[in-house]
């Protein structure tokens, strides 16, 4: 494959999310920025495809928030004054709302949908302009009860909680059955091997070997009651560079797919995989390996 066909697929399968209330003017200087962005109707949102789109998409949404309507930030000042977000989770700068609260999926979802907020990974938090504080007042119930469910107290307590509970038996033998990288498939249509492929119990991986072995009926019962009659295949997680190069599916993932136990995942499942892959590799490169 040719540098050039790299490329094409790096684009057409790497990139971010971005929505923005809608604004005919804004939409199109959003497009003449983009012209290669497509909107999904699924997720309600524009995707900009290609490795640098976080990037470009953070600049971009920087200048749309310094062109809105002259008193707008003013009115968020009034309206925060009016009432207030107390928590320790906010704090207010000049330009905006920093917020900074332990890794949250929940959070990082509802912060998504906030007007031009945008992740400064310089600072290690979000920046909320004033402008859009209405919208981030209706979702910070939700934000800040998220943050404290992942603080590492109150993680600490669950856990204890849980010590010597059916639960926590539970959670470990679960543990355990992942640590094996074992997965059943249909003995008569087996997964691609060396090729990422989506999966019911552990999301996407690459099939390394299928050994053949019969599944134990109670040990799929217990860890995958979707399998049929199956044979065990070893798994490994792919590489970002693996997942960028894996064309996804153009057609909805059927029952028989899934009761088989694989199928070659949609652009969505890919692009979830690519950020957990990145940040995977980013913490690999760190100095000291966290």
């Amino acid at each position: 494959m040719s540098n050039d066909e790299d490329r094409r697929m790096d684009d057409a399968t790497t990139g971010e999310a971005v929505s923005f209330p809608f604004d005919r003017m804004a939409a199109q200087r959003f497009r003449e920025t983009f012209p290669r962005a497509r909107w999904s109707e699924e997720k309600k949102a524009w995707f900009v495809p290609g490795s640098t789109a976080r990037r470009r998409i953070d600049r971009w949404l920087a200048r749309e928030a310094s062109r809105t309507e002259p008193f707008a930030d003013e009115r968020g000042r009034d309206a925060y004054n009016f009432e207030p977000i107390l928590s320790p989770y906010l704090n207010v700068g000049d330009i905006g709302f920093w917020i900074r609260t332990p890794y949250s999926r929940t959070a990082v979802e509802e912060l998504r949908q906030v007007p031009f907020a945008r992740w400064e990974s310089a600072k290690r938090a979000w920046l909320v302009p004033f402008s859009s504080y209405d919208e981030l007042l209706r979702r910070w119930k939700t934000i800040e009860e998220a943050a404290l469910r992942n603080e590492p107290d109150e993680r600490r307590k669950r856990a204890a909680a849980r010590k010597g509970t059916q639960e926590e038996a539970d959670r470990r033998r679960r543990a355990a059955e992942r640590r094996r990288h074992r997965l059943p498939v249909a003995g008569n249509d087996p997964p691609p091997l060396g090729r990422p492929v989506a999966t019911n119990a552990y999301g996407i991986v690459l099939i390394v070997e299928v050994t053949g072995e019969i599944v134990d009926p109670e040990i799929a019962q217990e860890f995958y009651p979707y399998s049929k009659e199956a044979v065990w295949a070893l798994w490994r997680s792919p590489t970002l560079d693996e997942l960028v190069h894996t064309w996804p599916s153009r057609t909805r993932t059927g029952d028989d797919e899934r009761s088989r136990g694989w199928w070659q995942p949609t652009l969505d499942e890919l692009r979830e995989a690519r950020k957990s892959a990145r940040s995977r590799e980013r913490r690999l490169k760190q100095p000291d390996g966290s």
